[in-house]
């Protein structure tokens, strides 16, 4: 596996860190349970980390020396790919030839390193978008920016020539069509998966405990990146909202947003605390820091509701894994969220961006505990149907399909010639 810009060691909610790095995990885990090991390759950020970490037996994550190790943000990476693909290669020169049977790389600057190790070790490319420049920059928050042209031209390139693309979502498998036009054939959809073990209905009492909020609290939860793309304003706006119309809920409401800045957002990391103030939230609001999934799975089970707003979402393993832990969302209805939650029964989709949209979803669930509670049972079932080892059972079959592929054009081409 390829997974360039962020490593899967990475906290999750900070940096570029996000579902993409739970994605990469969580699959290598399921697939060394399959007997496939795994190498993940990735770009150190710091001098302190070693060259392989096993992460379980059959998965090491290798971090590879490209650029400064600190410093670099994402639109600087395209010019450390040629350093990066060389190291990638070179790590395959010292085995045997065919030690790898196939490349899966994720996100379009791996893919473009997959290019090259696919055609220098004739292993076939099955690549994951994650995110698509055109999807992004079609759905743009006020304060965000555009994509660059050479993302657009990369990820053309890459859905042009990959042997196999795996979409997370119908959504997104048909967006890979219209929009890059990748060949129909090409194009399987495997959805994420969520770890049940971890992600799972518990006492709200003792999460709230735990956590820090009042036993009788209406608990409103954001859990993500702080940056424009995954819009935390929303939320804190919608709260502002509900305090115009209700002031007495003000004893009892708290505002969580939980993650670190990323993107755009690092320019002005004090921004949505300055929001909070302005709209005169900020006595109900919360600001916490990235933590580790068993914290997060207790702060999901403390929320009353929890708010995915994002612009645009490839699948939205928030959705995913608070409903797990029985807490119904209320989500944009884009990208994979209209599959990562199903409208009206585990949680609430909303058209759009209007504040006042996301204020009454958010009072509909929030202050009726029939309602509430009668989507946390649904919401439960429906995650159970998302585990990680489905998700890894399709993946290897997507594997095989590819290397059919590339055994098939390899054939033609000998035939021709």
């Amino acid at each position: 596996m390829i997974s360039l810009h962020t490593s899967p060691l990475d906290q999750p909610g900070t940096g570029d860190a996000g579902g993409m790095n739970v994605y990469v995990v969580e699959l290598s885990k399921q697939l060394a349970g399959l007997g496939i090991e795994v190498d993940v390759f990735t770009r150190a950020t710091s001098s302190a980390l070693p060259p392989r970490v096993e992460v379980v037996p059959g998965v090491t994550v290798r971090n590879v020396a490209a650029g400064p190790f600190e410093g670099l943000g994402k639109n600087d990476l395209p010019a450390q790919l040629c350093t990066f693909a060389r190291s990638v290669l070179r790590a395959e020169a010292v085995r045997e030839p065919g030690h790898y049977d196939v490349i899966h790389s994720h996100y379009w600057l791996s893919g473009q390193v997959g290019l090259l190790a696919r055609d220098r070790w004739a292993v076939p490319l099955v690549h994951t978008m994650h995110t698509m420049a055109k999807v992004k920059n079609a759905s743009l928050a006020e304060d965000d920016s555009p994509e660059p042209p050479a993302r657009l031209i990369g990820e053309e390139q890459v859905v042009e020539s990959a042997d196999r693309l795996i979409a997370n979502t119908d959504d997104e498998a048909e967006q890979l069509i219209k929009l890059y036009g990748a060949d129909p054939a090409k194009v399987g959809v495997v959805n994420p998966g969520v770890d049940l073990e971890i992600f799972q209905p518990g006492d709200q009492l003792l999460a709230r405990e735990a956590v820090g909020v009042p036993a009788d609290a209406i608990v409103l939860a954001f859990v993500g990146r702080i940056q424009p793309l995954k819009a935390p304003d929303m939320l804190i706006r919608a709260a502002a909202k509900l305090l115009a119309d209700d002031p007495g809920l003000r004893e009892r409401l708290v505002v969580a947003v939980i993650g670190g800045p990323s993107g755009n957002g690092l320019e002005h990391p004090e921004a949505y605390a300055d929001l909070a103030r302005r709209l005169g939230v900020d006595d109900v609001t919360r600001f916490v820091k990235p933590m580790a999934r068993e914290g997060l799975a207790d702060w999901y089970r403390a929320a009353t509701v929890v708010c995915v707003p994002s612009y645009s979402e490839s699948f939205g393993l928030v959705a995913l894994e608070a409903q797990a832990c029985g807490t119904p969302v209320v989500a944009a209805a884009v990208g994979g969220l209209t599959t990562a939650v199903r409208n009206g029964l585990t949680g609430l989709l909303v058209e759009g961006h209007a504040v006042a949209d996301f204020a009454d979803a958010l009072h509909r669930i929030a202050t009726d505990p029939g309602v509430r509670d009668k989507m946390s049972r649904a919401a439960v079932e429906h995650a159970r149907g998302f585990g990680w080892e489905l998700t890894a059972e399709r993946t290897l079959a997507a594997y095989g399909v590819a290397q059919q592929a590339l055994a098939t054009e390899v054939a033609a081409e000998l035939a021709s010639s």
